[in-house]
C-alpha cells in the first residue's frame, strides 16, 4: 500500500481514499473531478484585501519615482541640481534602509494565495452517485489532495 496524502482529515492511499473517517475503495471510484465552489464572504473579503495590499505595494515606489523625477524636473539651475542630487541620494539610502520591511506585506500577499480566494471542490462518483469528497479554500493543500487521488485512481486502472 502506498501513501499519497495524509494529513489530519484526509488520507489518500493506493487502495483507499478517507475523509473525515469516510471510506471509499480507489477501486470503486467511477469518476473524480474538481470545480469551483460558490464563493464565501472569507474568500471574497481575502480577493479585496489583496487588491488593497498589491495597489500599496505597488503605488509606494510608483510615487517615490514621481516625486524624484518631478525634483530633477524642477531643478532648473546648477545650485539647485546639487540639491536634487542630494534628496535623491538621501531618498535611495532611505529606501535601502527601509527595504527589508518590503518582506512584511510581501509575506501578507504569498500567504493570501495560500488561503485562497476561491472555494475549490473535489468529487467523485462511487456506487452511481455524486459525493462531495473536499471542499476547501486553501489552494496548495486541495492541489495535493487532488493529485493524490488522481495518481490512486491511475495506478489502480493501470
Amino acid at each position: 500500500m502506498t501513501v499519497y496524502y495524509r494529513d489530519q482529515h484526509v488520507q489518500v492511499t493506493s487502495d483507499v481514499v478517507r475523509v473525515d473517517g469516510v471510506i471509499y475503495p480507489v477501486a470503486a471510484l467511477e469518476l473524480v473531478w474538481h470545480k469551483r465552489g460558490a464563493g464565501t464572504t472569507r474568500t471574497r473579503s481575502r480577493r479585496v484585501g489583496r487588491g488593497v495590499l498589491i495597489l500599496i505595494i505597488s503605488i509606494l515606489p510608483l510615487a517615490a519615482i514621481v516625486c524624484a523625477l518631478s525634483l530633477v524636473y524642477s531643478a532648473s539651475d546648477r545650485a539647485a541640481w546639487g540639491l536634487a542630487a542630494g534628496v535623491l541620494g538621501v531618498g535611495v539610502i532611505g529606501a535601502i534602509a527601509l527595504l527589508p520591511l518590503a518582506e512584511l506585506p510581501l509575506g501578507w500577499l504569498d500567504r493570501s494565495y495560500d488561503r485562497g480566494t476561491v472555494v475549490n471542490e473535489l468529487w467523485i462518483r462511487y456506487a452511481g452517485h455524486d459525493h462531495l469528497l473536499l471542499r476547501t479554500t486553501n489552494t496548495l493543500r486541495f492541489g495535493q489532495i487532488y493529485r493524490a487521488v488522481q495518481r490512486a485512481v491511475e495506478q489502480h486502472a493501470g
